[in-house]
């Protein structure tokens, strides 16, 4: 990122520890924006216009690189975002006990004044557990279901709501690490690092799909 700043479109505090891992200088600047989802959008175009527009909220200097993201959880056709109140993650929670849902979480690159726009975005199903109304108001007491997509936190130690997923870990806690990876090294910032594996340890995971995401990156290095 020498001679480039880069800005991170978020207060969420986990994408905040999670983009530390790259070891690259960045500030953090929140985007305020309309969240409504508009008639007939469908869920993925949905969180991808999310992501562009909290990249876009504010004026990008010349030097700036502005990475932006949307989380959502899309339970057959229903997009469930943050919860408004307690009542509002309860009601969430009970509609996703015991089934299975997609998250998706869409990233947009904005690279300096009138620069390109890059985007990716990342899929995962996730399976929940039939937890129990009484595991739910415990949760929901200690109010960790704020400002997350779905109400849940997958790496909560104590409510433990996903019982499995398919596809990236990180996603589900509001970014993939490996796709960012993927983003940043498209738009020619040096990343120097084993991204799959600092994840992995972040997370105290063994994932088993970071090679398909990161499979294209290697194949351009062998060409």
């Amino acid at each position: 990122m020498k001679h480039r700043k880069l800005i991170l479109a978020s207060g969420s505090p986990r994408r905040n520890q999670m983009l530390c891992l790259f070891g690259i200088p960045f500030t953090t600047a929140p985007a305020e924006i309309d969240e409504q989802k508009r008639r007939g959008e469908s869920p993925i175009e949905y969180v991808e216009r999310m992501a562009f527009e909290k990249g876009e909220a504010r004026e990008i200097s010349e030097d700036e690189v502005v990475l932006s993201a949307d989380t959502i959880v899309d339970l057959e056709g229903l997009v469930l975002g943050k919860p408004v109140d307690a009542e509002d993650a309860e009601r969430t929670l009970k509609l996703m006990r015991g089934r299975s849902h997609r998250v998706y979480t869409a990233l947009s690159l904005h690279l300096g004044k009138d620069g390109p726009i890059l985007s990716d975005v990342c899929l995962t199903e996730v399976y929940m557990r039939a937890y129990s109304d009484e595991e739910i108001q415990a949760y929901i007491a200690r109010g960790d279901y704020k400002d997350k997509a779905g109400g849940y936190a997958i790496q909560d130690p104590e409510f433990h709501p996903v019982d499995r997923i398919e596809g990236c870990y990180a996603n589900v806690m509001g970014l993939p690490l490996c796709h960012v990876y993927r983003l940043f090294r498209r738009a020619g910032i040096s990343v120097d690092i084993d991204i799959a594996e600092l994840c992995q340890r972040y997370n105290d995971i063994t994932c088993e799909v970071y090679p398909s995401i990161l499979h294209e990156l290697k194949h351009e290095n062998n060409q």
